[in-house]
């Protein structure tokens, strides 16, 4: 089973936040997540036209900057932000960058 370790919420630095959220795929994938839900990791979940490997890095980066979670249940793999954590840490940030 693989691990998707995320780094502890005190030590996710705004730096690679803002760096993460700067590619427009990611912030799309960020402004998805915003309801909080987990959302699959399945292509047709998230509307971009990009290959499955380019969702994966994308995936992998928002993960390893602090913003996402992986679940795992089974064999299903979906991806949550971490918004409430987030929200104590940086307040406001996601608010601000989820508004269209």
């Amino acid at each position: 089973m693989p691990d998707y370790p995320v780094p502890a919420i005190d030590d996710v630095e705004l730096v690679e936040v803002m760096r993460a959220l700067a590619d427009p795929i990611r912030l799309h994938i960020v402004r998805v997540l915003a309801d909080g839900e987990p959302h699959g990791k399945t292509m047709e979940d998230w509307g971009v036209d990009v290959t499955k490997s380019t969702m994966s890095h994308h995936f992998r980066t928002l993960r390893e900057a602090g913003l996402t979670r992986t679940i795992i249940d089974g064999r299903t793999h979906a991806i949550q932000l971490r918004r409430d954590e987030l929200d104590v840490r940086f307040p406001g940030l996601i608010a601000a960058v989820t508004q269209a």
